[in-house]
């Protein structure tokens, strides 16, 4: 039997222990083992030797240590109850719209991304922090949990993403990179998602009644009052992405006054409402703008996050010594789970890489002649499917050793560097996908589990309007690699 044939053979007994309900890490673990053991002339003597050193080296890497901080960050911002305080601001801009609770979902989630990098939790989060909220205002059941678990994508689709440190560690790419890359596609999944709510409402008003006035939280009065801190924002980090904040201490100034005045000018308009909020803001100003900025590392922005993520949740009498222990319980079983799988892809990679299938599959797609855009729209295609009934971060670690080696043979006409950047970030966007497209989507399954009274089916059809939507979005991203690569050439 040749290697291909071997190494095919080795993906479907794979496929074949999932769907017996074998742990995927474990799964990759035990084919990758014997594949390597058939394939390599020296046998289990070289497989030995391998494990002898290869799978220390890779958890000795510096860089992993990134993603128990950011779940760390995550699950302490969940026990400050930042995210109710997220959903009651987003609501003091949009709540008086038709749909606008459903709104205020979508953009407290886009904040509190900004600070978890997991979906799940932003989803559990965000399930047990608005949807009493949106039940009260008598919310279409299926209609809150579709969005709820929309929502809760944008825990990976802005950075900083867990998802995006395991491709970049997968790929060797620039983790700090890959998070200004994933920005603006981050940003354009909120603002889709707002629109995708906004239409449905107008075709079904009785999906979401409008909210009693008296009931809501004040609205900020002026428009300007409303707009003028994101736009402070967004100029302190483009002065944060232009200028190196650590050499240009001008810049540095320019960067901090304008935050600062943004921040003020929150604070001033509505103190009972951003008192809460602001702490969380800064925080995930200090992260994402440290590392656009070049102050910080990723892994060093994770973890001055996670003290200040700390130390404002005890100075706000938030987070007691359960509430930490049980983050620290929660970091290390997400973690363990995901170094599990890490371990278990980097021995079935190097079994693949052995029998060279990644080579002979990436010389076959070049040899067809096709259009590289083709080829890249099928593949995203193919992710859609495969995400719609695999857990994300298996689906990524399984085929990357395959995908990836393909999209670099293909000439779009942009360096390796922009294009495996750029495919990460389509690779995101259709993992988000695949998290609430049926027939399975983790985040529908999670959102379900909160919400036993609304039937699945029921959410299934709420997620629709918004899939329409992450299509278009990733057709746009598809077309125009500049919408992933603008941030990215502006940071070099």
């Amino acid at each position: 039997m040749s290697n291909t044939a071997i190494a095919l053979t080795g993906f479907a007994a794979m496929l074949g222990l999932i769907a017996l309900r074998m742990p995927i890490g474990l799964s990759m673990l035990v084919v990758g083992s014997v594949g390597y053991i058939a394939v390599h002339p020296a046998g289990s003597v070289a497989f030995l030797a391998y494990m002898k050193t290869n799978p220390y080296h890779q958890f000795a890497n510096y860089t992993l240590s990134v993603i128990p901080l950011f779940i760390l960050m995550g699950a302490l911002a969940e026990r400050a109850g930042i995210s109710t305080a997220l959903f009651r601001a987003s609501a003091v801009f949009v709540g008086h719209l038709r749909g606008g609770l459903a709104m205020a979902v979508i953009g407290a989630c886009t904040a509190f991304g900004a600070i978890c990098g997991s979906s799940v939790a932003t989803t559990a989060t965000f399930g047990r922090a608005a949807l009493p909220e949106l039940n009260k205002f008598k919310y279409d059941g299926g209609f809150s949990t579709g969005t709820i678990a929309v929502g809760g994508t944008l825990g990976i689709l802005i950075p900083p993403s867990v998802i995006l440190v395991v491709y970049a560690i997968s790929t060797e790419q620039n983790i700090a990179k890959l998070f200004a890359a994933a920005l603006i596609p981050g940003l354009l999944a909120a603002a889709f998602y707002c629109i995708a709510i906004a239409l449905t409402v107008k075709r079904f008003p009785h999906l979401a009644p409008m909210a009693d006035p008296a009931m809501l939280p004040r609205r900020i009065k002026g428009m300007r009052w409303r707009i003028l801190p994101f736009v402070l924002a967004f100029v302190a980090l483009f002065f944060a992405g232009h200028y190196n904040l650590v050499s240009d201490a001008h810049a540095t100034m320019v960067a901090v006054g304008i935050l600062a005045l943004g921040l003020g000018l929150l604070y001033w308009s509505d103190p009972a409402t951003w008192g809460e909020v602001l702490p969380a803001v800064a925080i995930a100003i200090i992260v994402v703008g440290g590392i656009y900025g070049g102050i910080f590392t990723p892994t060093e922005a994770a973890a001055v996050g996670t003290l200040a993520m700390l130390a404002a949740g005890m100075l706000q009498r938030r987070i007691g010594w359960s509430d930490f222990t049980g983050s620290l319980k929660q970091t290390a079983e997400t973690a363990g789970m995901i170094f599990m799988i890490l371990l278990g892809a980097e021995i079935f990679g190097a079994f693949l890489a052995l029998s060279q299938l990644p080579s002979t599959a990436a010389a076959w797609v070049a040899g067809l002649g096709y259009p590289p855009y083709l080829i890249m729209v099928s593949l995203m295609a193919f992710y859609i499917l495969l995400g719609a009934v695999m857990d994300e971060l298996a689906m990524l670690l399984l085929t990357l050793p395959v995908f990836f080696p393909i999209v670099q043979a293909l000439d779009f006409g942009m360096s390796p560097d922009d294009v495996a950047i750029w495919f990460g970030i389509l690779v995101l966007i259709v993992v988000g996908i695949g998290l609430t497209c049926p027939p399975i989507g983790l985040n529908v399954f999670v959102i379900s589990s909160i919400a036993r009274n609304v039937p699945i089916m029921d959410t299934y059809r709420g997620v629709l309007p918004f899939l329409v939507m992450d299509v278009i979005r990733l057709g746009l991203v598809i077309a125009f690699p500049a919408l992933a690569l603008w941030l990215v050439r502006l940071m070099n």
